[in-house]
């Protein structure tokens, strides 16, 4: 029996009879089931399911095939679903403006072995970066903004993501704002990790708006990039408490240590196929 499992993510309107469906099958196929989650979700009555398995013999598996055999299965429950195989380590594309501290944490990752990707770029709108990035044996590539004229910039910022053949963009701290046709050509592979516990303190220095609110609980938000800004599925989120002694310094600096974590894990769980988007909210099975 394999040690490296595939995965199999689900979703579907709840129907009686969708877990021995989905077992069944895959025990017909030869695959022994490693792990299981499911989640119904009583508010819009979706059902949720991430199956991780393994065939009985490798050498005689074929993922395509299995997909093709499953859409019988597919069809009779109205199944939306994806087969991974984690052997196959995503692509993935950086983008970052001037502060830092998100790139230096996900390469360390990267580059210690934590992070299960192939990080194939970094895209920045400025040339801060670039050092750190080819030192670390990374292309860099600056793509300015033109003021009031951002379009041919994101072109190429595509253009890179199409030849690439990249899986998943990552904003760390990407100053920008994504047009809608960008966003709709990343829907669901782009992660943002927003320096600010969403939904409160959007936009331009959230941590100074939450310093003069006396707030006592700050935090950082990793989402999928959508059309509405700021507001796109959140995969992750965390808080640290703080007091009235903390300066809109000191909360800068406590708030881009959680945001290093909080993206940290959302890139993992995006990678590790453990997101389905549900509407406006995501099911995470960490």
């Amino acid at each position: 029996m394999t040690a490296t499992p595939y995965v199999m993510l689900v979703k579907c309107p709840d129907t009686l009879g969708v877990v021995a469906a989905v077992s069944g099958f895959l025990a017909q196929n030869r695959c022994s089931i490693e792990e299981s989650h499911q989640f119904l979700d009583q508010e819009t009555g979706r059902f949720f399911m991430r199956t991780t398995f393994a065939p009985e013999s490798e050498s005689a598996f074929d993922l395509a095939r299995l997909g093709e055999a499953f859409l019988a299965v597919a069809d009779r429950f109205q199944i939306e679903w994806k087969l991974f195989d984690m052997r196959q380590r995503p692509k993935v594309l950086i983008a970052v403006s001037k502060f830092g501290h998100c790139l230096f944490d996900l390469l360390h990752r990267w580059r210690a072995g934590l992070l299960p990707v192939d990080i194939v770029g970094v895209v920045s709108n400025h040339d801060d970066m670039r050092s750190f990035v080819e030192w670390s044996g990374l292309p860099y590539h600056h793509l300015p903004v033109e003021k009031g004229n951002k379009r041919p910039q994101e072109q190429q910022f595509l253009q890179l993501v199409e030849d690439l053949q990249v899986d998943l963009v990552v904003l760390a701290r990407y100053m920008q704002i994504l047009s809608e046709e960008m966003c709709a050509a990343l829907a669901g592979r782009c992660i943002n990790i927003h320096h600010s516990f969403l939904p409160s303190f959007k936009g331009a220095k959230p941590y100074h708006q939450a310093h003069a609110r006396g707030v006592k609980i700050i935090g950082a938000t990793a989402h999928y990039v959508t059309t509405d800004l700021d507001e796109g599925p959140i995969i992750e989120q965390g808080v640290e408490r703080v007091s009235h002694a903390k300066s809109a310094a000191n909360l800068v600096t406590i708030g881009q240590d959680i945001e290093c974590a909080v993206l940290a894990r959302a890139v993992t769980w995006h990678v590790e196929h453990r997101v389905s988007i549900n509407g406006q909210r995501t099911v995470v099975f960490s």
